[in-house]
């Protein structure tokens, strides 16, 4: 089975790539330079001439702030590059997965969101992933639709990276309370992804752990975790006076794709510590 992976560069594409590679896995693996997924005529040229069985796209525009100044950047990566694929897999008789946000939602449920709610999203970049979700369902039959939550791995593009760099300048640090969601590992995506190919899902999932945090208590075990001395003074999200407006609450629910899978998700903070800082990623 050939897979192909877009976006390679990403920490979501990095990750896929060390696993298929441990896997000795058929794939071809393009950074954006190579594919680029808004561009119909590249993406037709790599399906004539790979011929993939299935592709995973992790291309995504994910600067969520600047998005609200750059649209068509974000528009033309988050949607129409996901409607091209698509357009390909439907012709070329491939499947498709491609990965979404919990920023779909407004967040005012006060509870889980599951896959029967209704998206309202309320910044250009979450506009922009919830067209790229319409487009795929309008292009083909032939996916699965993953919604994800505050991803991080081996990258830069992520809130703990950001948070130790932040911890290199400053002793004290001021961190949202009224932000919340599920952290989520790359390499948990990647696992449950294959899992859910192997047994031949299709549809929308929400893709994450158990649990939820604001982005105060994931600072705060991060700071545990390694045993670092910092102030830590929560604050309100509206204190930062960001560009894009972002839910208070999108914390997905996991069941169905637990169900489907026949296995129970641990929880966020299991997955945080075991998987990613005690094997010294941070």
């Amino acid at each position: 089975m050939k897979i192909l992976i877009t976006g390679a560069k990403g920490q979501l594409g990095q990750e896929f790539v060390k696993r298929l590679e441990k896997e000795e896995k058929n794939f071809l693996a393009l950074p954006r330079d190579k594919l680029d997924v808004s561009n119909l005529k590249q993406v037709l040229q790599v399906f004539e001439e790979y011929k993939p069985a299935v592709v995973i796209n992790c291309s995504a525009y994910n600067l969520v702030d600047r998005a609200e100044e750059e649209k068509e950047t974000a528009y033309k990566t988050n949607a129409i590059g996901p409607r091209n694929l698509a357009f390909a897999c439907e012709k070329y008789k491939a499947f498709l997965v491609h990965y979404s946000t919990d920023y779909v939602f407004d967040g005012k449920k006060e509870a889980l969101y599951t896959e029967e709610d209704i998206p309202n999203p309320l910044s250009e970049y979450a506009k922009s992933k919830y067209l790229g979700e319409v487009f795929v369902k309008e292009e083909t039959d032939r996916y699965l639709l993953f919604r994800v939550s505050w991803v991080y791995g081996e990258g830069k593009q992520n809130f703990i990276y950001k948070l130790l760099q932040w911890a290199k300048e400053r002793e004290v640090l001021q961190i949202a309370f009224n932000e919340i969601s599920v952290p989520t590992y790359t390499g948990f995506i990647v696992e449950k992804t294959l899992k859910a190919l192997d047994k031949g899902l299709q549809g929308l999932y929400h893709l994450v752990p158990r649990g939820y945090a604001s982005r105060y208590e994931w600072a705060k075990l991060t700071f545990k975790l390694l045993r670092m001395n910092k102030i830590l003074i929560p604050v309100p999200k509206e204190f930062f006076n960001l560009p894009a407006r972002r839910p208070d609450f999108s914390a997905m629910s996991c069941n169905k794709i637990e169900k489907e899978l026949g296995e129970e998700f641990a929880e966020w903070d299991e997955i945080y510590e075991r998987k990613f800082v005690k094997r010294g990623n941070l």
